[in-house]
């Protein structure tokens, strides 16, 4: 299954970095031979649609905005389930429109949208200052949800590895 991991965010503005983060290290811990793509993006709407052209399954990793959720946690959604709940941190740009109306748009034009999308939405406490260090709740959280992220892509690790993460 052609399979690709997004992380969203930009990662010079504290926690809203958390996904590219986390993506960095879904690279770094992925064998050689395994193909799985694993790209970083600060956009949203139909410009991300884009980007998931053609594969069959999309794992993105955004924030969500500060207030959603408990900084650190984590909740995997279906595509369903975020299109009922609304946009993570970057799933929506106001000069634009929402990643679900894209993908409906993509769908009715008969492009190659992904049969299976899984959101892992993060919960932060800061998107707005500059500075490239998470909050300290985010931060220790990113083992867990990376260890999540490589379940998903059935890919086993060692407890002991730190996968980059500090």
């Amino acid at each position: 299954m052609k399979t690709l991991v997004l992380g969203l965010g930009n990662p010079i503005l504290s926690d809203d970095g958390v996904g590219v983060r986390v993506a960095e290290a879904v690279r770094a811990s992925l064998p050689p031979d395994v193909p799985i793509d694993v790209c970083e993006l600060s956009v949203g709407g139909l410009r991300l649609m884009e980007h998931m052209l053609g594969y069959e399954r999309v794992i993105l990793i955004d924030a969500v905005q500060p207030g959603d959720a408990e900084p650190g946690t984590f909740r995997r959604l279906s595509y369903a389930e975020l299109a009922c709940l609304g946009p993570t941190q970057h799933m929506t740009c106001t000069h634009d429109t929402s990643l679900v109306t894209a993908l409906e748009m993509a769908q009715r034009m008969a492009l190659p949208v992904p049969r299976e999308i899984i959101v892992y939405a993060i919960g932060v406490q800061d998107v707005e200052s500059f500075g490239e260090d998470l909050t300290p709740a985010v931060a220790r959280a990113l083992p867990r949800i990376l260890e999540a992220v490589l379940q998903e892509l059935n890919i086993s690790t060692q407890k002991e590895e730190t996968h980059g993460l500090t």
